[in-house]
């Protein structure tokens, strides 16, 4: 670009030489030319624009009470636009005995070990695999990657106990593989640890905006980064955004897409608050660029749904040629011990910001 501005300054300089007047003209043609060439220059779009999800828009369900590998509670999901599936994690089962265990393992030692069964379906609910995941997390939420016909997972991994619970201290990209055990130590994994010092790491990916989210915690306080997925992967971790997460309630799985975050609480019938058939299943929505909560609506979706515990958010493209077109997706898991259910709905109206506000005003 520099070396244009010179070669185009050097010919005006000879023109204006001649016309007498060399010494003001090329002061003036300096100044046009860098004035408006500089920010053709840099012209690029923002990974933080794009409009926000209207959260009281009407809801789809698209998955309604699949089985999982495991009985268990869903825990989060994502969704293979490529591919046409869906992943979902869930705390493994207690009573399994995995190849190398000596025994039967109870499902509170699971959940302590951080142990995770991993569910490949179709977009229509059905089974068409499984993985096992030991030692990775809470499977609070997940990431998907899709490169050709191969899908790689994002989740977080070397989970450490804390309370009842392992919770995972880094972030792993591994292929699905169908019926494949996996521990933090398997050769499988790219591991990656974003922030020194940082635990309670979970991760989203928005493969519209080639963009990786991840929540983690830091001096007791949860924080959202974004980052550009590809330097991730290439290791470098310098973040686009990094806003911390607003007063919220029970914490269920969070999502971006492009220039905002979204986050999803609440509880099941019976417990925390959550009355049927309203519940108090809430989504928010964050701007990435400045931390401000955007909005933030009552969930009512599935409210037939027994138990109906809210687990998980992703954004689903259902043409991967038309990213702008997208829907934010979320999970309830139904039904009772020991065979929960999967249930995924969708919201996809998309507003500008402006919008959103000038709906809340109304």
């Amino acid at each position: 670009m520099v070396s244009l501005i010179i070669r185009k300054e050097n010919r005006f300089r000879r023109t204006i030489r001649g016309a007498g007047i060399a010494m003001l003209a090329t002061g003036l043609a300096l100044a046009s030319l860098l004035a408006p060439a500089a920010p053709i220059a840099h012209a690029e779009k923002s990974p933080l624009k794009s409009k926000v999800f209207d959260l009281s828009a009407p809801t789809t369900q698209l998955v309604k009470e699949a089985e999982l590998q495991n009985g268990t509670v869903m825990q989060s999901f994502a969704v293979d636009d490529v591919n046409d599936r869906i992943y979902v994690l869930q705390l493994m089962a207690g009573g399994q005995q995995l190849p190398g265990e000596s025994g039967p393992v109870a499902g509170a030692q699971r959940d302590k070990n951080g142990d995770l069964t991993l569910t490949q379906l179709d977009l229509d609910g059905n089974k068409l695999g499984h993985m096992y995941l030991k030692g990775f997390g809470h499977g609070v939420q997940m990431g998907v990657e899709p490169v050709g016909d191969t899908a790689y997972l994002w989740t977080e991994t070397d989970a450490v106990k804390e309370g009842s619970s392992g919770w995972g201290t880094q972030l792993a990209r591994f292929p699905f593989s169908d019926g494949k055990i996996l521990t933090p130590d398997s050769p499988e994994l790219e591991k990656h640890r974003l922030i020194q010092g940082a635990d309670r790491t979970t991760v989203n990916i928005d493969q519209a905006n080639g963009l990786l989210t991840m929540r983690y915690r830091q001096d007791g306080s949860f924080h959202f980064g974004l980052y550009d997925l590809d330097k991730v992967k290439r290791g470098e971790y310098e973040p686009i955004a990094d806003v911390p997460q607003p007063e919220v309630g029970t914490f269920q799985g969070f999502a971006s897409y492009g220039g905002y975050l979204y986050l999803l609480d609440g509880n099941s019938y019976g417990s925390g608050g959550s009355v049927e058939p309203k519940g108090n299943t809430y989504i928010t929505a964050v701007s990435l660029s400045t931390g401000v909560l955007v909005d933030r609506q009552l969930i009512t979706a599935g409210d037939d749904l027994t138990f109906r515990e809210p687990e998980g958010l992703a954004i689903r493209i259902p043409d991967p040629e038309h990213p702008q077109k997208a829907e934010l997706c979320f999970g309830f898991a139904s039904s009772f011990t020991p065979l929960r259910l999967a249930n995924v709905f969708s919201i996809d109206r998309l507003l500008p910001q402006q919008a959103i506000e000038a709906k809340r005003v109304e």
